[in-house]
């Protein structure tokens, strides 16, 4: 079960949830990649943490100033990136340039989406995986399991009906262990998380509760 801790611009320190979530992948057996801030993927990936971009751009070499080079996250360290977040909407055209950028540059895809219907839409582009994602639930801590199970369902259902090789997240209030078990039960493949683990007093304690089930 895939699990990806999107640190957004939150004020957490990433190297020190980096090295939680490093240790807590080595003693569960669960994969955990950490997503921070671009100026921090090197020092993220020196902890030996699975390291993903937050974004990268659907750019090549070139004048692009303020652009996220794929190229450029992949030689700090990472090896995968989140594109098309709610909080980083990016049009069809872009999301189908970006993964090609991220593919150029050999990281791993998970592109998301609010509903079913565009989880069809960004599976259809090719990527290694979709997640889906309601954005009125993003941050309350009301997981998108509890909240409405069909989305996540129907999203298995509408990423298979495209391509069964794309692996299906799910996203949105998830912060324990029991959010983690019921997305799993539905049909997803992994999870994004970012507050319940970012803003956490003790984040590595965090990351073992959600992880102790598996």
């Amino acid at each position: 079960m895939q699990t990806v801790v999107n640190l957004k611009a939150y004020p957490c320190d990433p190297v020190e949830i980096a090295t939680a979530a490093r240790d807590v992948a080595d003693e569960s057996g669960v994969p955990i990649a950490v997503a921070p801030q671009a100026a921090h993927l090197r020092a993220v990936a020196d902890t030996g943490v699975e390291t993903w971009a937050q974004h990268v751009s659907p750019v090549e070499h070139g004048s692009h100033t303020g652009s996220t080079l794929a190229e450029a996250a992949a030689d700090a360290g990472a090896t995968g990136t989140l594109l098309n977040h709610s909080e980083r909407r990016l049009k069809l055209a872009d999301i189908d340039a970006a993964l090609a950028a991220a593919e150029r540059a050999g990281l791993e895809t998970c592109a998301c989406a609010n509903n079913p219907d565009q989880i069809a839409a960004v599976a259809a582009l090719g990527p290694d995986a979709v997640a889906v994602e309601p954005p009125e639930l993003i941050g309350t801590g009301t997981p998108v399991s509890q909240a409405d199970p069909d989305v996540v369902t129907d999203a298995v259902a509408a990423a298979e009906s495209v391509d069964d090789s794309v692996a299906v997240y799910c996203g949105a209030g998830i912060s324990t262990g029991e959010d983690l078990t019921s997305a799993q039960d539905l049909g997803a493949e992994g999870v994004l998380l970012a507050s319940g683990v970012a803003k956490a007093d003790d984040p590595k304690a965090a990351l073992e509760n959600l992880v102790a089930p598996l």
